[in-house]
């Protein structure tokens, strides 16, 4: 029998920084999830990992360092287009051993520090920042609007984790938006913004833009859906209309408790204290949920109260300049001798430019009280709303969703006697399909699922409250804005004082004449 381990060829950096990374702290081993969620990076097709795995699985649940470092080296080779066998090995005894593409590892180092955190699916262990490695999301609005007659706006979406850049067009959310609803049911999936058909302003398209951003992060960052064929294929999908593509290739994926490996275990899930534990944990982020919106109130009041005071600098900057640019002569007759007026006019012209540098400064503070604050504390509550939706729908019961599986598990056995599993990205469909009829009678169930129902709020509970440190940010952030905003204004202030002094008569500037 062949040796699991690797006993040939030189062993290169990379082969041990990835070891570093991704083994447990305490026996130095790899675990078999973390070693598959490796091989996946390496793009290469399901019967090559195949192979790979039974080159290097020592049936006892990990792997070994040596057992870690062959699998590296077998990928490598399978990279370049060779077929993975101890021989292959043999062949490198003097020689360096080949380096794999795996692209980005941070998810897989997240998974490896959440084994060895505990094994127990009923803690979330991750923290805030673990959830921001999960993923990075850009959504931008491309300049150009497509379509001959009608015109409809474009978003360009990055994906850190996929190396993608792909094209989505408003339609094509909406179309993941409901296939997540029908996956996960019992997962946190935050709303969509409202569509507007006609009328849509730059106002309307940023906020809109800023929303959409907001759900994809929140959908790419879940520790369960991120994972699922369907968030893929958004992200990755470069074809043609993906609003009906991505329906026609998921339409029948059965909802998470029909696949779930959890699914057959979910009455140990679920404490005896959950219900009264679950009650009070509504209460307590609807509690939350309300703090949130009036501050987020607050905020949107801070930004606007600073766009007005661009506006009105701005303002007093244009009138003063007016006054400064009077076309009127300055006859004796007038005047009376007084140059009073011509003077002033002189020093107008020259503060009118300093009223203009404080509206540009107000400008970018409030820029920077919408992106820092206001921002954060929308994508704190899409969550926190996202979760008094679940909560809505668990409420309603699990009986509507359980007659739903019930009917997709008789489609798909009349489906299987017809032989018409067929079409691009069957395998993925037809994967979680025979996971489906594997767990027929779990399936069948209907407290099973209610109690899965639980755990899955439970899990959604603790993201929720892992999603609160967001409040930290923004406190830290409004604090660090409100002191550059007012130091950069105070600044400005400063440069006007000696100006006005300057230009304006001695005797208006000492207000000895003034009124008091």
């Amino acid at each position: 029998m062949a040796s699991t381990d690797l006993s040939f060829g030189s062993i290169p950096a990379f082969y041990r920084e990835v070891y570093e990374k991704i083994c447990s702290p305490t026996g130095g081993n790899v675990e078999r999830e973390v070693f598959k969620s490796l091989l996946v990076k390496s793009q290469l097709s399901s019967s090559v990992l195949s192979q790979i795995w039974e080159l290097v699985d020592s049936k006892t649940g990990y792997l070994t360092r040596s057992g870690l470092y062959k699998g590296l080296a077998l990928v490598a080779f399978a990279q370049q287009g060779k077929q993975p066998s101890d021989k292959l090995l043999e062949n490198s005894e003097s020689q360096e051993l080949p380096v794999p593409v795996l692209g980005d590892l941070s998810e897989v180092t997240l998974l490896a520090q959440r084994l060895h955190r505990g094994n127990n699916p009923a803690k979330l262990n991750l923290t805030y920042t673990d959830i921001c490695n999960l993923d990075t999301i850009e959504v931008n609005l491309v300049p150009e609007k497509k379509g001959i007659f009608l015109k409809h706006v474009e978003y360009q979406v990055t994906s850190k984790r996929f190396s993608s850049v792909v094209y989505r067009r408003y339609n094509d959310f909406v179309s993941l938006h409901e296939l997540l609803l029908a996956r996960f049911p019992y997962r946190l999936i935050p709303k969509l913004p409202p569509k507007k058909i006609v009328g849509a302003d730059s106002q309307f398209l940023e906020e809109r833009r800023r929303s959409l951003l907001r759900f994809l992060t929140l959908i790419a960052r879940h520790p369960v859906v991120n994972k699922d064929p369907i968030v893929h294929f958004f992200f990755t999908y470069t074809g043609e209309e993906t609003q009906h593509k991505i329906r026609e290739v998921f339409r029948r994926v059965p909802d998470e408790f029909a696949t779930s490996e959890l699914s057959s275990r979910a009455k140990e899930l679920v404490p005896p204290e959950t219900l009264t534990e679950f009650a009070n944990s509504r209460d307590q982020i609807r509690v939350i949920l309300l703090g949130i919106s009036r501050l987020k109130n607050i905020a949107d009041c801070l930004a606007i109260r600073s766009h007005s005071y661009a506006v009105d600098m701005a303002e007093l900057g244009t009138q003063l300049n007016n006054l400064a640019s009077e076309p009127h002569g300055a006859s004796s007759w007038v005047t009376g001798g007084s140059t009073i007026w011509q003077d002033m006019k002189k020093g107008f012209h020259v503060i009118s430019k300093e009223f203009n540098l404080l509206s540009t400064r107000a400008l970018q503070q409030a820029v920077r009280e919408e992106t820092m604050i206001c921002e954060r504390l929308n994508f704190l509550l899409d969550i926190l709303v996202a979760h008094r939706i679940l909560c809505e729908r668990h409420e309603r019961g699990v009986s509507a969703d359980h007659q739903r599986a019930l009917s997709t598990m008789l489609s798909l056995k009349k489906r299987q006697m017809q032989g018409v599993i067929r079409g691009t990205d069957a395998d993925t469909v037809e994967y979680l399909e025979n996971k489906m009829v594997a767990q027929e009678s779990v399936i069948a169930n209907v407290e099973l699922r209610n109690c899965f129902s639980l755990h899955c709020l439970h899990m959604e509970t603790q993201l929720v409250h892992a999603h609160l440190e967001i409040l930290a940010t923004v406190l830290q952030s409004l604090v660090s804005v409100q002191i550059r905003g007012h130091s950069e204004l105070a600044e400005v202030w400063k440069l006007i004082e000696p100006t006005i002094t300057k230009c304006l008569p001695e005797k208006s500037a000492s207000g000895s004449n003034g009124v008091s």
